[in-house]
C-alpha cells in the first residue's frame, strides 16, 4: 500500500514539535528547582515524636540511624538551637545531644537546612518542594508543556500509523519514539496519584535525548514493514516490549536519584554527628538533591515501577517465543536479541526476588536495578545496531 506522504510529513512535524515542547518543559522543571524554596507545604504539619521519628499526616517517617540524626537536627528551630554552644537536642533523646554537640557551631547552622530537607521528604509521600513567588507557576507551566508535548507525540504516532497503514513501531526510530511516549505517559499518570512534579526534569532529560537521537540518527521515512515483521504478533510482542521498556526507563531514573539522595542523607548524618563538615549547599539550603524526597520514597517508587513492568516484559518474551516458532520453526534459538532479553529478564527477576525474600533494600537493590537496565540498554541499542542476528530490523 502506498505511503500517505501528507500524513508522513505531518507525523515528522508533530515529532519535532513534541521534542521542542518537551525540551521547554524540561527547562521549566529545572527552573522550578532553581528558584523554589524548601519548606513544609501548608496543611502538612511535621512533628517529632518521642523516638525522634518524623510524622506527617499520620504517617511515620522513621529511617534508621541516619534519619534519626536528620530529624534531631530538623526539630531544632531557631528558638531552640543554641548557635553559640552548637548544641542540638535530638527529639528528646539525651544520648543524641552528645553527638550533636560535637558538631559544634557548624551543626547548629545546619539545623534549618535539615528541617527544609525533612519538610520536602514528607510532603505527600515525597511531594513537590514548597515554593514561593513564581517558582510554583513555572512548575505548573512545565506540566502544561509536558501535556502539550504528549498530545503532539501521540499525534505523531497516530499519523505515522495512518501514513504507513500499520502499527507505528516497525523500526528503531518508531520504537524509540514509542518508548519515550510510554515514559512520559508513566510520569503523567503518576502525577495524578501523588505530587511528583520534582521527577519531571529527570524524566524529560533522557526522553529528549533519546528522541533527539532517534530523530537524527535512527530516522527512516514512513514505509511498509519488512516481510519478516508483517505479522499480527508485531502488535502483541513489540507492544509489550515497548510498555515495559518505557516503565523500566522511569525506574532507572528513580534509581539514580535514590543513590544521590542516599549519599546526601548519609553525609548529613555525618555532619550532624560531627564526623564531617557541612557543604556549602547544606548550609545555604541549596542544591538539587535537597529538593528530592527521601531515599526511602525513591526506593519505593523504583520497586513499584519494576514490579509493574516485569510481568509485561515476561509476556513480551513469551509472545516473542511463540512468534519465533511460527516464523522460524523453533521457540528459542539463543539469537543475540533473545539472549539479552532473557538476561534482562533474569536480572529484573533477581531484583524482585531479592527484595521479596532476602529483604534487599537501598544500595544493593539499586545496583541490581541499574545492572538490569544496562542489560536492557545493550539489548536495544547494541544488539540492534552493532550485533548481527535474526532480529536485525533497525531500519537504519
Amino acid at each position: 500500500m502506498p505511503v500517505n506522504e501528507g500524513m508522513a510529513n505531518l507525523s515528522d512535524l508533530l515529532f519535532g514539535t513534541s521534542v521542542a515542547v518537551y525540551a521547554a518543559g524540561m527547562l521549566g522543571y529545572a527552573a522550578e528547582f532553581a528558584f523554589s524554596r524548601l519548606g513544609t507545604p501548608s496543611g502538612k504539619a511535621a512533628t517529632a515524636d518521642g523516638d525522634g521519628q518524623l510524622e506527617t499526616a499520620g504517617e511515620a517517617g522513621a529511617q534508621a540511624e541516619k534519619q534519626e540524626i536528620l530529624v534531631g537536627a530538623a526539630t531544632s528551630a531557631p528558638g531552640t538551637a543554641e548557635a553559640a554552644g552548637g548544641s542540638i537536642e535530638a527529639a528528646g533523646k539525651p544520648g543524641r545531644a552528645g553527638k550533636a554537640t560535637r558538631a559544634g557551631a557548624g551543626t547548629a547552622g545546619l539545623a534549618d537546612a535539615a528541617g527544609g530537607a525533612a519538610g520536602s521528604d514528607v510532603a505527600a509521600g515525597g511531594g513537590d518542594a514548597a515554593g514561593s513567588g513564581f517558582a510554583p507557576w513555572i512548575g505548573r507551566i512545565a506540566v502544561v508543556l509536558t501535556i502539550v508535548g504528549w498530545v503532539a507525540h501521540v499525534g505523531s504516532a497516530v499519523t505515522r500509523a495512518i501514513a504507513a497503514s500499520r502499527v507505528p513501531w516497525g523500526n528503531m526510530y518508531e520504537f524509540s519514539s514509542m518508548i519515550c511516549l510510554i515514559a512520559v505517559t508513566t510520569f503523567l499518570a503518576l502525577m495524578t496519584r501523588q505530587q511528583i512534579r520534582w521527577l519531571g526534569v529527570f524524566v524529560m532529560v533522557p526522553v529528549v535525548l533519546s528522541m533527539g537521537f532517534a530523530g537524527t540518527v535512527l530516522y527512516v521515512a514512513a514505509g511498509p514493514l519488512v516481510p519478516a515483521l508483517n505479522s499480527y504478533w508485531l502488535r502483541i510482542h513489540v507492544a509489550g516490549a515497548i510498555v515495559a521498556s518505557g516503565v523500566f526507563l522511569v525506574s532507572a531514573v528513580t534509581t539514580v536519584l535514590f543513590l544521590l539522595k542516599d549519599r546526601w542523607e548519609n553525609r548529613l548524618a555525618e555532619v550532624a554527628s560531627g564526623r564531617a563538615e557541612a557543604s556549602r549547599a547544606m548550609r545555604s539550603r541549596g542544591g538539587i538533591v535537597m529538593r528530592l524526597p527521601s531515599s526511602a520514597t525513591l526506593d519505593t517508587i523504583t520497586y513499584r515501577a519494576i514490579a509493574f513492568a516485569f510481568p509485561i516484559w515476561t509476556f513480551a518474551i513469551i509472545a516473542g517465543a511463540i512468534w519465533a516458532e511460527a516464523a522460524w520453526g523453533r521457540y528459542w534459538g539463543w539469537d543475540p536479541k533473545e539472549t539479552w532479553s532473557f538476561i534482562t529478564w533474569v536480572i529484573y527477576a533477581a531484583y524482585l526476588h531479592a527484595r521479596a525474600t532476602a529483604g534487599w533494600r537501598g544500595r544493593r537493590a539499586a545496583a541490581v536495578s541499574l545492572l538490569a537496565f544496562s542489560a536492557l540498554f545493550v539489548d536495544y541499542y547494541l544488539v540492534n545496531l552493532v550485533i548481527s542476528g535474526l532480529h536485525s530490523y533497525a531500519g537504519v
